[in-house]
């Protein structure tokens, strides 16, 4: 991902547990706490297919039972056994997604051009540039481009983290709950990282699968993630309680140490949750002073927390077409 969008997701995945019905801390361009993956309905089930490792009946390791190993044949089935496919012509290259003039790929974080240097140059550089064609378009909410070009990056670099990363990011915003688990797991293997658990978590969720949910969050992993990947787990779990009708242990998963500060990276989105379950349980005193915590602390206004300060205060401004005011003046006027 691009230096200015490296912060793990970026708020391009960040998980949407948390508010209301189970939604994140909205984002002033998604009114009512409409989550930024909108939960459209992610598919359920990737199902793993059968073990196609055994060989057909009256066959040894994929080999004719009644011949040496070795011996030649003019079988088709055998010359496919013995090689055929993999030394038959590839198939032709994919088209690749356009890249815009001025794109280098050196917009990337430094730890992302590590992972690439196992790629040739050629390649690493071409991978590059389709993973900040990928952020860019996920910042740009062009959900059916930044798959193209994640697509791309796995085809060219299935084996690099960040490209399968990218590929996830996208399958998460677009409801893909079960695309994006697979591909967060391979991360997970290939680099020995669970920075992205919470967004696993998140996955099972959306797939409706809230005890593997809450079975994953409290694995050991979760004590070795970072601050701010706790936070975002902590509204994950409030989420998922609150999908299960436990208010109370909704407001409990949140009172981790990062509630009583305010300079956390992201901090304001957990006192936004909290402020949420409160209102949800009637304490809305208690709730209007964390949604102000959240307003101030929510500098590029991700949340919508002045508003809600405004209705709990019984603020409420409503302009028809014909009441709109005009450029300059000022209320009253």
């Amino acid at each position: 991902m691009p230096e200015e969008s490296s912060d793990r997701g970026a708020g391009a995945g960040r998980p949407t547990g948390g508010s209301g019905g189970g939604g994140r801390p909205p984002r002033r361009d998604a009114p009512g706490g409409q989550s930024s993956s909108a939960r459209a309905g992610g598919k359920g089930g990737s199902g793993r297919s059968g073990d196609r490792r055994g060989g057909a009946p009256g066959k040894r390791d994929g080999r004719p039972s009644g011949g040496r190993p070795g011996t030649p044949s003019d079988r088709p089935d055998d010359r496919e056994n013995r090689g055929g496919a993999r030394l038959a012509p590839k198939g032709p290259r994919l088209p690749e997604p356009r890249i815009p003039e001025g794109v280098t790929g050196k917009e990337l974080d430094r730890s992302i051009h590590g992972q690439l240097r196992t790629l040739s140059k050629e390649n690493a550089d071409g991978v590059a540039q389709h993973l900040v064609m990928v952020a860019a378009f996920l910042e740009a909410d062009d959900l059916e481009s930044a798959l193209a070009h994640a697509e791309t990056a796995v085809r060219r670099a299935g084996r690099v983290p960040a490209a399968r990363e990218a590929l996830g990011m996208v399958a998460y915003r677009q409801g893909d709950f079960a695309r994006a688990l697979t591909e967060f797991r391979t991360v997970r293997r290939l680099s020995g990282s669970s920075h992205l658990l919470p967004l696993m978590v998140d996955c099972e969720r959306g797939l409706g699968r809230q005890g593997r949910a809450l079975d994953l969050a409290a694995t050991p992993e979760a004590a070795g993630l970072e601050e701010s990947e706790r936070i975002e787990l902590a509204i994950v779990v409030s989420g998922i309680r609150r999908d299960l009708g436990q208010e109370d242990a909704a407001l409990l998963a949140l009172q981790i140490p990062a509630l009583r500060r305010s300079s956390t990276a992201g901090v304001f989105r957990l006192h936004y949750a909290y402020a949420d379950v409160l209102l949800g349980l009637g304490r809305e005193d208690e709730a209007r002073e964390w949604f102000v915590k959240a307003m101030k602390g929510d500098t590029e206004g991700e949340t919508d927390a002045v508003e809600r300060v405004e209705q709990l205060d019984g603020i409420e401004l409503e302009l028809g077409d014909d009441d709109e005011l005009e450029d300059g003046a000022e209320p009253g006027e």
